[in-house]
C-alpha cells in the first residue's frame, strides 16, 4: 500500500510536468497539440505496462521533433502516422531478435554530437514564437535563420513580455517552489498575464490551432497503403533507431538513479507496441524520455504504476480542463521548449570531448554539423561512419608482430645459420584492419632460406576470416619454398575458425603446440629431418 502511495504520488507529479512538454512537442513536430497529449496518454500507460524498465516515463521527446517537424513538412501527418506504426513494427522485430544489447555500442561522441544538434534545432525553432514573429518554417537549419532575418520586423512586443515572464517563472521556481513543476508553473503565469493584460495581443493555442476537444482519442486506421508503406520504410527506420537508442538511454540513466538493471530487448518491444498503438488514435511516435523518468525516480516512484498513474492524470486533465488549453500563448511554450533544448544539449560532454582533440572530437563536430546543417539522418549515418572507420585505424595498430629468431639459440642449441628458422610473437586481434601488419612483417620476409616459421600466437584472442586468409597466404609461401608453419599457444576462437574453415588441417594437427618451447624443439627436429617432437 505504502509503494502505491509512492507510485500516486510521482505518478502525479510527472503527469503535471507531462501535459505542457506534451503540448509542446507536438506544436514542434508541425501537428495539432492535442496529438501530443494523446501520445502522452496511450503510449506513456503502454511503454510502462510492457517496458523493460521499471521506471520508465514514455511520450514525445525533444529528440523526435526536427525529425518529425521534416516527416509532416514533405510528406503529411498522415504519413507520420503510418511511419510512427512501421517504426513500433520495427522496433518490437529488434526487441524479439535480440538487438537491444547493440544499442550499447553506438559511440558516445555520435550521440553527444547527435543530441546537440537536435538542441540547437529545437532552441533556434522556438525562437521566432518566443519573439512573436510571422514567419514561414522550413526544414533547413539555414532557410530558417534567414527568414527569421527576413521577418524581424514583425516582433510582437506583448509576445516578448510573456515569452520573458514564463522565462523567468521557469527559472526561479526551483528556488522558491521547488515542489512545483518550473514549466507548468511559468505556463500558468504568463497564460494569465498574457489573458488579463494583453488579451488578442499575442498568438495562442486556439487562434492558432482552433479549440483542444475534449474527450477521449477516436479510433482512426491511417491508410496502409503498399506504395505509403515502401515510401516511410527509410523514414520509419530513423524513427525506430532513433526512438531505440533514446529508450535505452532514458532505461541507463533510471538504472543509475534507481539502482535497477533494464531488460533492453523487452524495452524495445514495449516501446514498439507503444508506437504501433498511439498513430490508431492520431498520436505522434514517443519515446523513453529522460527528463520525465528522472523525475519520476526523484517524486519516489516504487514501481511502473507510477508511469500508468501519470498517464491516467493527463487523461483526466484533457477531459477537465482541455477548454481552458487555447488560451495558453504560444509565446509561453517557446521558453519551455528552450529550457528542455539547453537541459538535453549535453553542452558539458560536448565542450569535454571537444578538448580531447582525439579522432573523437572529429567524430563529434562531423555529427553535430551534418546533423544542424544538413540530415539527421545523414548526421548519425556519417558520424557512425568515422567512428567505425577511426576504430578500425586504432585497432590495426594494436597488433604488435615481434621478430624472435634469435630465441632459438637460447632454447635450442642449434647452428642457424644455413637452414633458417624463423619465429615471431603475435601479440593483438588478427582481423581485416590488421593483415598489412602481418603481411608486411612475415610474409614479405619469407624467403627460400626459411625451412620452418614458428608463430607465437598466444596473445591473440581473435581472429576473422581475413586474417584466417592472410594465414593462408603464409602457408601456400611457406609451402612454396619446401618449408613447414609451426604454431604455439593458439587461443579457443583463433582455434575454431580454423577449423570451421579448414586451414588448421591443411597447417596439419602436430603442427600445433601449447607451449613455444616444444614448438622451438619440433623445428630443431624438423631441420635434423627428423617429424617426432622431442621434448
Amino acid at each position: 500500500m505504502k509503494g502505491f502511495q509512492k507510485d500516486v504520488t510521482a505518478g502525479l507529479v510527472v503527469g503535471v510536468v507531462a501535459i505542457p512538454l506534451g503540448l509542446a512537442f507536438a506544436i514542434a513536430s508541425g501537428v495539432e497539440p492535442i496529438y501530443g497529449l494523446y501520445t502522452t496518454i496511450i503510449a506513456g500507460i503502454l511503454i510502462s505496462i510492457l517496458g523493460g524498465s521499471k521506471y520508465q516515463i514514455g511520450g514525445p521527446t525533444g529528440a523526435f521533433v526536427p525529425l518529425l517537424f521534416g516527416i509532416v513538412m514533405q510528406y503529411g501527418y498522415e504519413s507520420l502516422l503510418i511511419a510512427g506504426f512501421l517504426a513500433g513494427i520495427m522496433l518490437v522485430l529488434m526487441g524479439l531478435l535480440k538487438l537491444g544489447n547493440l544499442m550499447k555500442f553506438i559511440p558516445r561522441p555520435v550521440i553527444i554530437g547527435f543530441t546537440t544538434g537536435i538542441a540547437i534545432i529545437i532552441f533556434s525553432g522556438q525562437i521566432a514564437n518566443f519573439f512573436g514573429m510571422k514567419v514561414e518554417k522550413h526544414e533547413a537549419f539555414m532557410d530558417n535563420m534567414k527568414e527569421l532575418v527576413i521577418k524581424a520586423d514583425t516582433i510582437n512586443l506583448y509576445s516578448v513580455i510573456v515569452a520573458i515572464i514564463c522565462f523567468v517563472v521557469i527559472l526561479l521556481a526551483p528556488r522558491f517552489v521547488p515542489r512545483v513543476p518550473g514549466p507548468l508553473l511559468g505556463l500558468l503565469i504568463s497564460t494569465m498575464a498574457a489573458y488579463l493584460l494583453f488579451p488578442d495581443k499575442v498568438a495562442t493555442i486556439g487562434s492558432t490551432y482552433g479549440a483542444i476537444p475534449r474527450g477521449f482519442p477516436e479510433f482512426q486506421a491511417p491508410d496502409l497503403s503498399v506504395e505509403v508503406l515502401i515510401t516511410l520504410l527509410p523514414v520509419a527506420f530513423t524513427i525506430a533507431l532513433l526512438g531505440g537508442v533514446e529508450s535505452l538511454l532514458s532505461a541507463t540513466v533510471a538504472d543509475n538513479m534507481g539502482g535497477t538493471k533494464h531488460d533492453s530487448n523487452k524495452e524495445l518491444v514495449g516501446q514498439g507496441i507503444a508506437n504501433i498503438a498511439t498513430p490508431f488514435f492520431g498520436g505522434i511516435p514517443a519515446t523513453g524520455a529522460i527528463a520525465r523518468t528522472a523525475t519520476n525516480i526523484k517524486s519516489g516512484a516504487a514501481s511502473p504504476m507510477s508511469g500508468v498513474i501519470h498517464g491516467i492524470v493527463v487523461l483526466l486533465v484533457l477531459l477537465v480542463l482541455s477548454p481552458y488549453a487555447a488560451h495558453i500563448p504560444l509565446a509561453s511554450m517557446a521558453p519551455i521548449l528552450m529550457y528542455v533544448a539547453w537541459n538535453m544539449s549535453e553542452r558539458k560532454e560536448f565542450a569535454h570531448v571537444l578538448k580531447t582533440k582525439t579522432a573523437d572530437s572529429a567524430v563529434l563536430l562531423v555529427t553535430f554539423l551534418i546533423t544542424v546543417f544538413t540530415d539527421l539522418i545523414m548526421g548519425v549515418g556519417i558520424g557512425l561512419l568515422i567512428a567505425f572507420i577511426t576504430f578500425i585505424a586504432k585497432m590495426s595498430h594494436t597488433l604488435k608482430v615481434r621478430e624472435r629468431s634469435h630465441e632459438i639459440t637460447e632454447i635450442v642449441p642449434i647452428d642457424n645459420s644455413d637452414s633458417k628458422i624463423n619465429v615471431y610473437n603475435l601479440e593483438g586481434p588478427l582481423f581485416f584492419g590488421s593483415i598489412d601488419v602481418l603481411e608486411s612483417s612475415i610474409l614479405a620476409n619469407l624467403d627460400n632460406k626459411t625451412k620452418v616459421l614458428v608463430l607465437s600466437m598466444r596473445r591473440v584472442t581473435y581472429m576473422d576470416t581475413s586474417a584466417e586468409a592472410a594465414l593462408l597466404a603464409i602457408v601456400n609461401r611457406i609451402r612454396k619454398y619446401k618449408g613447414k608453419l609451426i604454431i604455439s599457444g593458439i587461443q579457443q576462437q583463433p582455434k575454431e575458425l580454423l577449423l570451421s574453415t579448414g586451414l588448421y588441417h591443411k597447417i596439419e594437427k602436430q603442427h600445433f603446440f601449447k607451449s613455444k618451447e616444444d614448438a622451438l624443439y619440433f623445428a630443431k627436429n624438423q631441420l635434423k629431418g627428423n617429424s617426432d617432437k622431442v621434448v
